[in-house]
């Protein structure tokens, strides 16, 4: 059960918790696939390859280790990559990859979020926790977050109990002080018990419980969720 009265400060997801991610990675790749197009058009015809584009994938899996957490870093020497491979100016991978990042923080939130957000930031320090490469200033919330944690600047990323202390540490409080909020059950909720906090599993999708630690409380909505903090 949630314990409100043990609550000093709140970390949250971004990616599918604030806002649906893979229709703005979509829109990403579009933008991308488009500047390709007009600056790299050898390029742009091996991106369209599905084949071509899983093995260069796959490729800066296995040789670039050192990128795993960075998903911005990892985009780009992808497109380097095919830039090479397809005989073009690997130095266009700059500007290529601001095509496809621009785009990626162009999000639309969900109809509970920004409403959440106030909520939280008026009663809790709030803390942003994040595997991806989302920019709060450039998404437009900054304004609402103490900090913001990525795996990318941490060089871990969740479920490792490492990034959620150092939220806590940014919050300035203790991790049985905080409630972490996300959406993905192993990575978010999962992964904050075993750090020690309490966890809110937002489960839009009705999905099954996967654990056998169960989280703190399950919510179908960010609504629900601040009903609850609010009784």
């Amino acid at each position: 059960m949630l314990d409100t009265g043990k609550i000093k400060a709140v970390t949250i997801d971004l990616d599918d918790t604030l806002w649906p991610i893979w229709p703005t990675i979509e829109r990403a790749e579009k933008a991308l696939h488009d500047w390709l197009t007009d600056h790299a058009p050898m390029t742009a015809a091996l991106f369209s390859s599905p084949g071509a584009l899983r093995e260069i994938r796959e490729y800066m899996g296995q040789n670039r280790p050192d990128l795993k957490h960075d998903m911005s870093a990892l985009r780009r020497e992808s497109i380097r990559l095919a830039l090479y491979r397809a005989g073009e100016d690997p130095l266009l991978a700059e500007p290529a990859f601001e095509s496809f990042f621009a785009e990626r923080q162009n999000v639309t939130l969900f109809d509970d979020a920004l409403a959440t957000l106030e909520f939280l930031a008026q009663r809790y320090p709030l803390v942003s926790l994040s595997n991806g490469n989302a920019d709060l200033r450039r998404v437009g919330i900054a304004r609402f977050f103490r900090a913001a944690i990525t795996a990318r600047e941490f060089g871990v990323g969740k479920p490792d109990p490492r990034i959620f202390h150092a939220a806590a540490g940014a919050a300035q409080v203790q991790p049985h002080q905080i409630l972490h909020i996300g959406d993905d059950a192993t990575l978010d909720a999962l992964g904050a018990l075993n750090a020690g906090m309490q966890a809110a599993w937002l489960n839009r999708s009705d999905a099954l419980w996967p654990h056998q630690q169960e989280p703190h409380v399950t919510v179908t909505t960010l609504s629900q969720l601040c009903e609850l903090l609010a009784e």
